[in-house]
């Protein structure tokens, strides 16, 4: 069965490569993307971490059932992961915490103190293969993938890990739409599958979709 369910990508990425644990932090609009597309190509070990409750504000901009408004997002996400694709993720309502982390971990973070926090915990440890930072605004999106024991890839990675203040703020109603997620949880989910099948993987990747314009280092 399970071969069958997976027939038209086993000659891309077969899913017995992909049985390695999996962290989502953040089950926003970008970890909600990520987390479906992961579960959809065959990832079974997922664990995500977020201790918000799903809003109204955030039926049209992340995987959601309208109905789960006012339930925790983790629990959400989860219900819905299970409905699409048969999976079964291990959902953490509460903030992470720096809780011991292996294999591929992902931040999905909406604060730059998260993404600091996350990243302390990884940085040179062998426990962690990869490391993927998404981040977004309105309608552009930037990707950091690296091995947290490559000393380059720590350096640049530092070197774009500024303070919040220091970020552009935009306002409330021009945060998010639905297709910049979407596009993010694509990227990141084919990050996954590289690293999975022995593929290099893009170490920056600067997408402004509405001049379609994408950058990769």
């Amino acid at each position: 069965m399970e071969s069958n369910r997976f027939w038209r990508q086993l000659d891309i990425c077969p899913p017995e490569k992909l049985a390695f644990p999996i962290t989502v932090i953040g089950a926003g609009a970008i970890g909600s993307a990520t987390v479906i597309t992961l579960a959809k190509m065959g990832c079974g070990d997922i664990t995500v971490y977020d201790e918000d409750v799903l809003n109204e504000h955030n039926i049209p901009n992340q995987m959601c059932l309208e109905g789960y408004v006012d339930h925790p997002k983790v629990d959400a996400l989860a219900h819905l992961v299970e409905m699409l694709c048969g999976t079964k993720i291990r959902p953490i309502p509460s903030h992470y915490r720096g809780q011991r982390l292996e294999s591929v971990v992902i931040a999905a973070v909406d604060s730059m103190s998260a993404r600091k926090m996350t990243w302390a915990v990884v940085k040179m440890k062998k426990s962690v293969a990869l490391f993927i930072d998404a981040r977004m605004g309105a309608e552009l999106l930037r990707l950091y993938v690296l091995r947290p024991v490559d000393l380059d890839g720590c350096e640049f990675f530092e070197q774009n890990l500024y303070d919040a203040d220091e970020a552009e703020q935009l306002p409330c109603s021009a945060r998010s739409i639905i297709y910049c997620p979407a596009v993010a949880g694509a990227l990141i989910a084919a990050q996954v599958k590289a690293h999975a099948v022995g593929q290099p993987v893009q170490r920056e990747v600067l997408f402004d979709i509405p001049r379609m314009r994408m950058v990769v280092t």
